[in-house]
């Protein structure tokens, strides 16, 4: 973004705004090549590769906005930078929480461990995990041995680290999802052609983003 002497347009705010949502939105279905002896990670190594680009070219436009002359002023200027500015802040945390996921799992696997009872397939229950269930059938069984042999751990091992990286990743899906979604709805509200948004004390003038953080804010309260 250049620095000029026009103020942007509710239709430059709305479009910075959808931009950020697709880039966001694009984070869980990042691609990474994943060797097959850390193929349990392979369920957060695209997010985790792209997330950090995606940030940083967040954070450039947000200098951008900021630096632009005359800076943005009025309902529809300060709207777009509230919004812009916790989408910046909620998916950086978001990666923080996803980088310490994938530290735990790679501290997990090179800690020495005593040994687990052999995982057995299943015929119609179910293995209950805090998060997730499991069940194998016989060739579904086979392939975890096999992926865990080529990765050095035994079954259950990896099994436990291959739950927590989807786990992880399902988290950061979650999370791109609702950014993305929040930043799509202040572009919308920014597009339409009355008055709105007004910044007065009506919470629904405020970024849809602000309130579902407020909102997260008073739930953990």
């Amino acid at each position: 973004m250049t620095n000029d002497r026009t103020a942007l347009t509710r239709s430059e705010l709305a479009d910075l705004l959808t931009e950020a949502a697709q880039n966001v939105g694009g984070i869980p279905a990042a691609e990474y090549p994943t060797a097959a002896a850390r193929s349990y990670l392979h369920p957060v190594l695209g997010p985790l590769a792209a997330g950090p680009r995606v940030i940083t070219e967040l954070n450039d436009r947000f200098e951008g906005f900021l630096a632009t002359e005359p800076r943005p002023a009025g309902s529809a200027g300060l709207f777009a930078l509230a919004s812009y500015a916790s989408a910046l802040g909620w998916l950086t945390e978001s990666f923080a929480e996803l980088t310490s996921s994938v530290d735990e799992i790679c501290t997990r696997v090179g800690i020495p461990t005593e040994p687990c009872a052999p995982i057995a397939a299943t015929s119609g229950g179910t293995e209950r995990d805090d998060e997730f269930d499991f069940a194998f059938n016989a060739r579904e069984l086979e392939a975890v041995r096999s992926a865990a042999e080529a990765a050095g751990l035994a079954p259950d091992d990896y099994v436990e680290v291959l739950s927590q990286s989807l786990l992880a990743a399902a988290r950061i899906t979650d999370a791109c999802m609702e950014i993305s979604s929040g930043l799509l709805d202040d572009a919308d509200l920014l597009s339409e052609v009355s008055d709105r948004p007004r910044l007065d004390n009506d919470p629904g003038s405020l970024p849809a983003l602000v309130r579902s953080l407020l909102a997260r804010m008073e739930t953990t309260e």
